[in-house]
């Protein structure tokens, strides 16, 4: 399972970061000041110069904040990245799950991720981009309705843990019902560590099979909010707050990480130079208000905010650091800066636009953030072209370099034998179409 901590006393976990940050930057020193290869080759895997491997395609989404428009910025990349897929190659059913092997997801990205990747009545991703923002945009303002949530705002979601929300969408289906690998991290205050749900680990196990409008609400519980939820099968319990905060935040590195120790599913992939990343993160930046001094006056939700954000960008260097010259064209980062005006219903679609008509923002290491020459709309078309050019390469290559785990019998639990027959038919029987939730008052 992909716990990243175990219990311990706060100086045992104290020792434990410093070790770890030590081993961190150690390894950081040995790669990029003396060109060493330690990212580069793992013992005992084929070299992709002679296998030809490609490369295996991430999609890592930041956890957004307790507003709607923070995770406008993502949800229109992908429905415009889905545009660019289908008019790149003539399809017109093509999905954002199609073009990649894992999705990262944490807080609203974890919801996105979730969306895109899972399996519907066919055996195909079940939403489109379009409709994941048709789900965020429904969902900004005042007096929105979150698919049928009469009056139900983005941050209430976050506040309560959505499970309403979550069920409409979502319905009885879990992590074992999504085409593709998917992570989305929480924290389990059981243990005060973070605990990352997997699809891997739902394919071997009931024990770590989730309900995704679980595993949605854990990732979003936030404001106070604990969501408490058990595995499919009853044996596995997590008291979870908001996988969006801390170095979670930004789940770039949690699906490199699942990568290049998944030798089971990705058994080519030696190092960061066989993986195309594309890490989408939050559409506005936190703005404090003055006191009556015009002193800036930051509440504890602003200060929480800022460390969240701080902490996604220093993620968001390292990677690109590690990525060293392949950064651009392998590893690409979608971020925005502040929206210029509260975003309404009316016009989330505009500011959506906007958005991604800004200049890129990138983050360097030491050195903060500065101004790409690229926008984030032409980094998401350059992002379309290198996902067609991969599709195609692996329709001439006799070499898969993905090989992802089937789901196999029916669940043998006491707890989903209930519920027999394949999971799809499950999914499919539960789950109503996003034009009713969107008639729905």
């Amino acid at each position: 399972m992909e716990v990243y901590a175990a219990t311990a006393s706060p100086p045992t976990l104290a020792m434990g970061a410093d070790k770890l940050s030590y081993e961190i930057f150690s390894l950081l020193e040995s790669k990029f000041l003396f060109g060493a290869g330690c990212l580069s080759s793992v013992p005992g895997t084929p070299a992709k110069a002679l296998l030809d491997g490609g490369s295996v395609r991430v999609l890592a989404i930041d956890g957004c904040g307790a507003a709607a428009e923070d995770a406008l910025l993502a949800a229109a990349a992908l429905a415009r990245l889905e545009t660019q897929l289908r008019e790149q190659t003539g399809d017109p059913d093509a999905r954002v799950a199609d073009f990649f092997d894992l999705a990262a997801g944490a807080g609203a990205g974890g919801v996105l991720a979730a969306m895109l990747f899972l399996r519907g009545p066919d055996g195909r991703p079940r939403y489109s981009a379009q409709e994941a923002l048709a789900f965020v945009v429904s969902s900004v303002g005042r007096k929105e309705k979150d698919w049928g949530h009469r009056r139900g705002r983005w941050a209430k979601i976050f506040r309560s843990g959505g499970d309403r929300v979550f069920q409409r969408v979502f319905g009885d289906a879990t992590l074992r019902d999504t085409v593709a690998p998917l992570l989305v991290p929480c924290y389990d205050l059981a243990t005060a560590a973070p605990f990352v749900f997997s699809r891997a680990d739902a394919v071997e196990s009931d024990a770590f099979d989730f309900r995704l409008t679980d595993v949605c609400a854990a990732t979003c519980a936030a404001g106070g909010a604990v969501a408490s939820l058990r595995s499919v099968d009853g044996s596995t319990a997590i008291a979870a707050a908001s996988g969006g905060v801390a170095a979670m935040g930004n789940p770039a590195a949690a699906g490199i990480t699942h990568v290049l120790h998944n030798k089971q599913e990705f058994p080519l992939a030696t190092g960061v130079e066989d993986i195309l990343l594309l890490s989408i993160g939050a559409g506005t930046s936190t703005t404090i208000s003055s006191g009556p001094s015009n002193t800036p006056m930051a509440t504890r939700r602003d200060l929480a905010r800022l460390t969240a954000e701080g902490v996604a960008d220093m993620v968001d260097e390292s990677v690109a650091m590690a990525f060293g010259h392949a950064c651009g064209s392998n590893y690409v980062r979608i971020q925005a800066g502040k929206a210029s005006t509260p975003v309404e219903a009316e016009t989330a679609v505009a500011a959506a636009g906007a958005m991604l008509g800004q200049r890129n923002v990138e983050s360097v290491l030491f050195c903060g953030r500065r101004l790409s020459e690229r926008t984030n709309a032409e980094k998401v078309d350059a992002v379309a072209a290198e996902l067609v050019k991969e599709q195609e390469r692996r329709r001439r290559s006799p070499l898969p370099n993905v090989a992802i785990k089937q789901v196999g019998t029916p669940r043998l639990s006491s707890a989903t034998t209930s519920s027999s027959g394949s999971a799809t038919a499950r999914t499919a029987s539960t789950m109503p179409s996003p034009a009713s939730w969107d008639s729905r008052r």
